[in-house]
């Protein structure tokens, strides 16, 4: 007779997504939402460009223009507001849209400044092109993930890819000027996931031109140096604009203090 304490029970009939099936789903999480300032936000804004900056280079440089304007948020309900200062900061966990207006034409400029999800990046994505913002270019500013990239990177070398839209690269083909102007293009085999792939794919769908420029790394002076230019030299060309505050000893201060803490985590 089998006892039925010390025996190996059967393997259960239900499988998992059957016991799944007795535990009620998460609630889903609210909609994200855009916020402006502005009463002609109603309208739309329909921008010559629109510059999306996640890399933290990119963050730095164009948070410290001070010719801008703040127009607007994006709102991801499940990011607190809670340490947020009342003004703007490169500490706060927020989604500012910023203008820059230059002799009649509009540069829309947003900083994220949070990490967003993967199931949340299309809807991000859509509410930063063609809700409420249509441009005619978009510029998005991202660093080269280490874990995607085929082939080695090394922490001492300053290098940085582009990926364009198929419209963006047919102008380009066609002698008009791109927009992105002497960086290779993203090496076959790499991969680029989260909200800049979702970005660029918007961009491919609505037929808008769109470049993704991904640095690396992702901190030091010397790829803060390659995305200033490559922003002063193509993007920003003919554009009057400010910088406030001594922004590259900041950035080089963080750094030296991102270096320090990593070195600690190996010894």
């Amino acid at each position: 007779m089998d006892d039925v304490i010390t025996d190996i029970p059967p393997p259960s009939r239900f499988l998992l997504e059957d016991l799944n099936n007795f535990t009620p789903p998460p609630a889903p999480l609210p909609s994200p939402f855009l916020v402006f300032s502005s009463a002609d936000s109603k309208k739309g804004f329909q921008p010559s460009l629109l510059i999306i900056a996640i890399s933290s280079p990119s963050l730095h440089f164009l948070h410290h223009l001070s010719s801008k304007t703040l127009v607007g948020s994006l709102v991801l309900p499940e990011i607190p507001f809670a340490g947020n200062s009342v003004e703007t900061s490169l500490k706060d966990k927020s989604c500012n849209i910023y203008a820059l207006n230059d002799a009649g034409k509009l540069i829309m400029i947003v900083l994220v400044q949070f990490s967003v999800t993967p199931e949340r990046a299309h809807a991000v994505a859509k509410l930063l092109i063609v809700e409420k913002i249509i441009p005619e270019r978009v510029l998005i500013l991202d660093s080269v993930q280490s874990r995607n990239f085929r082939g080695r990177l090394s922490p001492d070398e300053t290098i940085a890819f582009k990926l364009e839209t198929s419209l963006e690269r047919k102008n380009s083909d066609a002698g008009d000027s791109s927009l992105v102007k002497g960086l290779e293009y993203y090496p076959s085999g790499s991969v680029v996931d989260g909200l800049a792939a979702a970005l660029l794919s918007r961009c491919e769908l609505k037929k808008i031109k769109g470049t993704l420029c991904v640095s690396w790394p992702d901190l030091g002076f010397p790829v803060m140096s390659l995305v200033k230019s490559l922003l002063v030299r193509d993007v920003l060309a003919g554009i009057n604009y400010t910088t406030d505050g001594d922004y590259e000893n900041e950035y080089l201060r963080l750094s030296r203090r991102k270096d320090r803490i990593d070195s600690d985590l190996y010894t």
